[in-house]
This record gives C-alpha cells, sequence and structure tokens, in this order.
C-alpha cells in the first residue's frame, strides 16, 4: 500500500487501528484536546487515542442532553458516543479547555460511562502558581491511572515517551516546513490528513507514516509558480479536510495555522527535565490556546505583541498573505480573542477574514463566494 493510501485509510476510518490493537489486548484511553499528555498514558503501556466528532454526520441524539447552543464540536463528540461509535475506549479523559468540555465530561461520564473516566482540571491563568497546580493534576492523573493499569508508573518510561513524541514533533515540525517554498511543496489538505491520522494510532506508528510521507513529497517535482496567495489559519478544531479543501479549491495555499488540531498540539517539545513531570507542565500548560490568559504585558500594544507575536512570526516566515479565522460557532473563547488578533495582525498589514460556521461540510457551499471575494482582494 502507498503511504498516501495509508494515510488516506487513517483517515476515514479512525477508529479501525485502535480496535484492532484493543481485540489484541491493548487499552484505549479516549482523550480531548491539547492538554492532555499524551506521554503519561503512553508511559503506563496505554493507547492515546485523540476523540473527534464529524463534520459529515448529523447531530441527532446528543440535543436532547446538551443544549443546542453548546459548541458542536463537542455536541457531535457526544453524540457519537451516544451513537456507539467509541465503545471501544477503556478510558475517557477531558481536561477543562472550556466549560463546554467540562460540562459535557459529566454529562458523558453519566450517560456513556467507560470503565476509567478522569477530568484534569487545567488552570486558565498562567503563572507559578498555576504550574504548581497543574503539576499536582497530572500526578493526580498519573495515580488514578496507574491504578486502572494495575502497574506504577516508571519515570524512565516517562522520560522514554517525552523522547518518542519529541521525534514526532520534530518530524511533524520538517513537513509543516516544506510549506514555506513557493508554491509550498505539499498542501494544506495533505497535511491534515496526516494529522488526523496520527490521532488514532500509537505515535510510534505515526511518525513512521510522517517519515514515510515526508520522503515521498521530497522526491516530488518542484511545483512551478503559481502565484496563488498564501494563508494563514486560525481557529479551534478542524479535523476534516472539508473547509482547507474548499479554501485550496478556490485558488489559495493554506500554509500555515493556529488549531487545535495543528501547531498547538505539536510545535513545542516537552523539555527533557530531570523531573519529566516538569517538562511535561511547561510544555503543556503554555500551549497557546484562546482559553489560556497570559499576564498583561505593558499597554495594549505590549499586551497585544505578548499574547500573538508568535502568530506574527509565522506568518513572516511562512510568507502569508491573507489570514482566515475559522471559527466553530459558540465558541466563546475564540470569539472573544478573535477581535483582538484581527486588531493585530491587521496592524501587521495581513488582512483577515473572519468566519463563523457550524461543524459541518453541509454549509461549506455558502462559504465559498466570502472567501473567493476574500481571495481576490488580497491577490
Amino acid at each position: 500500500m502507498s503511504i498516501m493510501k495509508q494515510i488516506e485509510a487513517l483517515y476515514t476510518q479512525r477508529g479501525v487501528r485502535a480496535r484492532e490493537l484493543r481485540q489484541a489486548g491493548e487499552k484505549v484511553i479516549g482523550y480531548f484536546c491539547c492538554f492532555v499528555p499524551e506521554e503519561i498514558i503512553t508511559a503506563l503501556g496505554l493507547i492515546p487515542f485523540r476523540i473527534q466528532g464529524s463534520q459529515r454526520e448529523p447531530i441527532d441524539e446528543a440535543d436532547t442532553l446538551l443544549e443546542p447552543m453548546a459548541c458542536p464540536f463537542a455536541r457531535s463528540c457526544f453524540n457519537m458516543a451516544l451513537k456507539g461509535q467509541y465503545e471501544f475506549l477503556d478510558g475517557f479523559v477531558a481536561p477543562h479547555s472550556c466549560d463546554t468540555i467540562e460540562r459535557m465530561y459529566h454529562i458523558w461520564r453519566s450517560n456513556t460511562p467507560s470503565p476509567f473516566n478522569h477530568l484534569i482540571n487545567v488552570p486558565h491563568m498562567m503563572g507559578p502558581s498555576s504550574a504548581e497546580f497543574y503539576k499536582n493534576e497530572l500526578h493526580y492523573f498519573a495515580g488514578c491511572l496507574e491504578t486502572f493499569a494495575g502497574r506504577k508508573l516508571d519515570l524512565e518510561k516517562l522520560r522514554q515517551a517525552v523522547r518518542l513524541y519529541n521525534r514526532r514533533r520534530a518530524l511533524l515540525r520538517e513537513l509543516y516546513a516544506l510549506r514555506k517554498a513557493v508554491p509550498p511543496r505539499v498542501s494544506g489538505t495533505e497535511i491534515t490528513k496526516v494529522l488526523v491520522a496520527g490521532m488514532g494510532i500509537p505515535a510510534a506508528e505515526h511518525i513512521d507514516v510522517v517519515r514515510a510521507f515526508i520522503d515521498e513529497v521530497q522526491q516530488r517535482p518542484a511545483p512551478r509558480p503559481d502565484g496563488l496567495p498564501r494563508i494563514f489559519l486560525w481557529g479551534n478544531e478542524i479535523d476534516d479536510i472539508a473547509f482547507i479543501e474548499l479554501v485550496e479549491s478556490c485558488g489559495a495555499h493554506v500554509v500555515m495555522d493556529d488549531l487545535c488540531t495543528g501547531t498547538r498540539f505539536f510545535w513545542e517539545d516537552v523539555p527533557e527535565t530531570d523531573d519529566p513531570f516538569d517538562g511535561l507542565v511547561q510544555k503543556y500548560l503554555c500551549t497557546h490556546c484562546p482559553r489560556s490568559l497570559v499576564p498583561q504585558a505593558g499597554g495594549r500594544a505590549d499586551d497585544l505583541e505578548n499574547r500573538f507575536g508568535y502568530i506574527r512570526e509565522f506568518a513572516a516566515q511562512w510568507k502569508a498573505d491573507g489570514a482566515i479565522f475559522y471559527i466553530v460557532r459558540y465558541c466563546d473563547t475564540c470569539e472573544l480573542e478573535g477581535p483582538d488578533l484581527k486588531e493585530y495582525l491587521t496592524q501587521q498589514k495581513l488582512p483577515v477574514l473572519m468566519i463563523e460556521d457550524d461543524y459541518s461540510t453541509t454549509t461549506m457551499g455558502q462559504l465559498r463566494t466570502r472567501i473567493q471575494a476574500f481571495l481576490e482582494m488580497i491577490a
């Protein structure tokens, strides 16, 4: 099987490999968001599986238990659980990434409980006391997971897991670097498939997939200049190729992102510290996310730079001509962060298109005209 066919199969059939591992006697732990350290799960000999929804299936059961004005991504995930599509999970872990996920954790546990259920309380404000609190939360999480797994957490295995995931992060950054070329060597659509494919398989297997894909991309003939605008994408959950495929079909290259399912989960390594929990805290707690609050630095301009300077660097290094914000409806954190980020990027002379949309592929056709008009404006 070619590497592209393998990626396509992993992307379209996310639970197949996890089910195979479970049938082979492994235990699979489903989790939400970027604030749950996969390293701890892996070090205990368990299989982490990042829970996603389905933009292609209607939410037809979850609304009896979740208010319809709640995040449609969260409702879609819960809808899949109610319909038995996550029955292979031995555990369910959610961080307090936002209020909707925190509330849904309790509803999920009450209606579709797994043998292991755990909520990680993640601080919203960054600072020394937050780091201490989060470290205690991770120790508590590890202790509960030890009880479930029936074994103690070996710190050397945790260090090995940190190195394993750092290797994957380095490979994903190497893959993203191929998008710096003009035109990019790899499309945003392909990148999305690679990332989502890796959320349903062990990290070691994903490393092999990413390495093989990079080798395949490097063997392609260099693309010819096409003059198409280069787009930076910001938002929350994009775990389906539909939107990125739409942008690229309108005549653009999606070259960089700041997404929950993109750079946020892999861009920074976990530092290799004497106590591996210290490294995990440094990496995960400092994940760039609209739900996290950093102490204000100076005046308005200084504060914006402190919060969004990394995005300016992304846009500059990947030569973005414009930014598209794709915000899942009812995501309060992104809705509140978006105007400040738009102000900041506008000051950087980077045009911005803000889109609020349902977590559904059925709306893609309605967005085409807006995207085409934006691309014509910046071309």
